[in-house]
């Protein structure tokens, strides 16, 4: 299993890894990309925030990658970063299927991104996956399944992804919405050739969102690598839109919010690699400080109160608008 080379990192910071979601497309509800990405949302301009990005979390010793189609150019800029170093052969490259890009390079767009995990569907966007990253590629990961989705019933999809397996790619899922922990149990059942289909699971999980963590510990506990996504909760975990909870223990720890908040997520035993968001060079470097903070038991335990109701956290999350 290719995230097996991250055991092997030496740097503090091989459990954290980088997703570009926020860079890789004009439009997103991340708080505060106003003023992250400033007014030129052009192709080339993203194209080198994301260079820059890249280029200082792999300085740092960060070695996943995060992508997925429906993210706009994510795959093309990671692809045009990685032929341009291409010493950087100790990179973990995760991608995603099953949603389209449909915003046309406008964050105003009507609709963003839709949803389809249908088999066509696989067979399309692998192969535009494997047209940018190629052999590069060592996870692909069914984007967003929820408890309704065909992706956990379709047979022959389940076959189709155990050949890709058999193959060498590593075979994952990702989650949202109030029920991921019955989307994980779900996904936990699924065979192919007698063999469990699914090696790792990304959900999201932060303070205010612990709903899937019983859920993920048991992916973790049958042999899963368990990816954190949304652990800044989409900007509403750094400052300035922090809860007063938050912004009093990072100042305690003389480090921010935002390192805060991941570092809670990375005490969790069952957590392989936690996502940076980070649309910024100075927010990735404060995001990369987690693993360095020490949070004890009092503030552990009022960190802990911050939690929300699932199905509340979800219900404003859907409510942010495309920046």
């Amino acid at each position: 299993m290719p995230f097996a080379r991250l055991a092997h990192a030496t740097t503090p910071t091989c459990h954290i890894g980088l997703g570009l979601a926020a860079v890789g497309r004009p439009g997103y509800i991340n708080l505060g990309r106003e003023e992250d990405l400033g007014e030129n949302r052009s192709v080339e301009a993203l194209r080198a925030r994301t260079f820059e990005l890249l280029d200082a979390a792999y300085a740092q010793g960060v070695r996943y990658f995060d992508v997925a189609r429906s993210y706009g150019r994510s795959e093309e800029f990671l692809a045009d970063w990685l032929n341009a170093h291409p010493d950087a052969d100790d990179v973990v490259v995760g991608s995603k299927w099953g949603y389209a890009y449909t915003a046309g390079w406008s964050a105003q767009a009507e609709t963003h991104e839709v949803k389809d995990h249908s088999l066509a569907t696989y067979d399309r966007q692998r192969a535009e996956t494997d047209a940018l990253l190629g052999g590069r590629l060592d996870l692909y990961q069914i984007h967003s399944v929820t408890p309704d989705s065909p992706a956990l019933t379709d047979k022959d999809l389940h076959a189709r992804l155990a050949e890709a397996a058999a193959q060498g790619l590593t075979i994952g899922f990702s989650t949202s919405g109030p029920a991921q922990a019955d989307t994980i149990r779900a996904a936990l059942e699924i065979t192919a050739d007698g063999e469990r289909l699914f090696r790792t699971v990304q959900s999201t999980y932060n303070a205010l969102e612990t709903s899937a963590a019983p859920a993920l510990a048991e992916a973790h506990d049958a042999g899963l690598t368990v990816i954190v996504k949304e652990g800044m909760a989409n900007g509403r975990l750094a400052a300035p839109h922090a809860p007063e909870m938050l912004t009093a223990v990072a100042e305690e720890t003389s480090l921010g919010c935002d390192a805060v908040a991941l570092a809670w997520i990375l005490r969790q035993p069952w957590v392989g690699v936690v996502l940076s968001g980070a649309a910024t060079v100075p927010q990735l470097l404060s995001n990369l400080h987690a693993p360095a903070v020490d949070l004890d038991v009092d503030q552990l335990t009022r960190l802990a109160t911050l939690a929300e109701d699932p199905r509340a956290y979800w219900e404003r999350r859907g409510e942010l608008p495309w920046h």
